[in-house]
């Protein structure tokens, strides 16, 4: 998980085309829809709402975007189309496990996407539950250490959080990574804006229970799968439990 999240950060770092921010943000209307069909329109009694919201925002999605998602989330504007959520269980090169979340109109078709693209990219499908013991449901934000006007410091995210549901904070070198239960990162987030700490993203992925450390080879086997994952069109995103050291990510990025 750490090592997708530096390798999620490298990418953004070299900037995104129009073309992958169109993909991202039709990702984040659909999640905005699914949370607001499943639990409401009302950001402030749905906390998974009000993180897909705060997602949105962070990744720059537009207001009237938002809006749209939640009113065909609510059925207050019909939907062209009816999806349903799936998640897809596999093996990457060096034994990884793989969680893919998928939103889909057309099961059929999603299966045969992440199924083809496992095998060509040496890896395999597997049966429900052979991975997902692996892994728990939480609630993650990534807060960026410079701020506008200061420094963050862990410290300082403690006192602001911690009465709010935060449980641990992981130093990822320009940015800490603060978990909490699932069911709080509503509050936490909240907890966070009050006190002035903007956060870059906010999300409530399947974090692995260990992680695998990978060297260069299997680094790169494992990064081309989830690339090619995160490619497909159903595909809302993709868990692991590999890790990789800094020194490989810097050889991998060169």
């Amino acid at each position: 998980m750490s090592g997708h999240s530096k390798w999620a950060t490298i990418k953004h770092k070299k900037g995104a085309a129009d073309a992958a921010r169109g993909k991202l943000w039709a990702k984040l209307v659909r999640n905005i829809e699914v949370a607001a069909r499943e639990g409401g329109g009302d950001p402030g009694s749905n906390a998974t709402l009000r993180t897909m919201i705060a997602k949105g925002k962070a990744d720059s999605l537009p207001n009237d975007k938002i809006d749209l998602a939640i009113k065909r989330g609510t059925g207050e504007l019909k939907a062209d189309i009816h999806t349903e959520d799936v998640m897809y269980e596999g093996y990457a090169p060096a034994g990884v496990a793989i969680l893919v979340d998928v939103s889909t109109d057309n099961r059929n078709r999603s299966s045969g996407d992440v199924r083809s693209t496992f095998s060509k990219n040496g890896g395999s499908i597997a049966e429900p539950g052979a991975v997902g013991w692996q892994f728990s449901r939480k609630g993650v934000v990534v807060i960026h250490k410079k701020q506008k006007a200061s420094v963050v410091t862990e410290d300082d995210l403690m006192m602001a959080a911690l009465d709010a549901g935060a449980e641990d904070i992981l130093d990822n070198g320009e940015t800490f990574e603060l978990r909490c239960s699932a069911t709080d990162i509503g509050n936490v987030c909240s907890a966070l804006s009050d006190a002035g700490i903007a956060f870059d993203s906010a999300d409530r992925p399947m974090v692995p229970n260990t992680t695998i450390e990978l060297g260069e080879e299997d680094a790169r086997k494992v990064l081309k799968l989830i690339d090619a994952l995160e490619d497909l069109v159903d595909v809302n995103e993709v868990f692991a439990n590999f890790d990789i050291s800094d020194a490989v990510m810097a050889a991998l990025s060169a």
